[in-house]
């Protein structure tokens, strides 16, 4: 399975007998937490299966959405390179699985590994980009604009959370969030079943709304 993973593809037969030493894969179900925000790390954690929900939490108590992570992916691994507590929390929101990794381990057998590094550092470099676009969102896009992203990048996650929670995770409010549906389905940008499931959407013309 090691050998899968694109930034140890390159490493000799030793050298992944010596990483799957340090190495345990670990099964989770929907709604349980791979780690909570301010908790310690321990592991190098990459994702194999299932969908995983990165959030902040106000001291309101307000939960603030990040990213949505697929498999094949690093999940925090700056956390590691920085040694700081978990800045988020992370749930799964699909059933899957981990490879879990000793970090001190790791570090002491393999860092010293240019070309892992630098695949280390590619993925950092892309968590960078999805803190950016963040920023973007929340500084630049108006009330529309983030529902036509959200049911772009997240559709999964529309159609199995309830409304008033995305509405939550976009900073608007129920009113605003039901309002904007409302119109996208006047307007024939998408239609919703009875379940308010997404059955069709037009992708141009949300693109068009969120990047204008």
């Amino acid at each position: 399975m090691l050998d899968k993973i694109s930034i140890f593809k390159n490493l000799s037969k030793e050298q992944l007998e010596e990483l799957e030493e340090i190495t345990l894969v670990k099964k989770y179900k929907k709604g349980e937490f791979l780690f909570i925000e301010g908790e310690e790390p321990k592991w190098l954690i990459y994702l194999l299966s299932g969908s995983i929900k990165l959030y902040k939490t106000t001291q309101s108590g307000k939960e603030i959405f990040l990213h949505q992570l697929p498999p094949m992916n690093f999940v925090a691994e700056m956390v590691n390179f920085e040694n700081i507590p978990y800045p988020a929390s992370a749930i799964f929101v699909v059933s899957g699985e981990v490879l879990k990794i000793d970090y001190e381990k790791f570090k002491a057998k393999f860092l010293n590994d240019p070309k892992i590094c630098m695949n280390l550092i590619k993925s950092m470099s892309e968590k960078l980009r999805i803190t950016s676009n963040l920023l973007h969102q929340e500084l630049i896009l108006n009330s529309e604009a983030k529902v036509a992203k959200f049911i772009l990048m997240h559709e999964d996650l529309f159609n199995e959370l309830k409304h008033t929670k995305i509405a939550s995770i976009l900073n608007i409010t129920p009113e605003t969030f039901s309002r904007i549906l409302n119109k996208f389905k006047t307007l024939e940008i998408i239609k919703l079943s009875e379940k308010n499931e997404i059955l069709e959407k037009n992708v141009d013309k949300l693109t068009e709304i969120y990047s204008f």
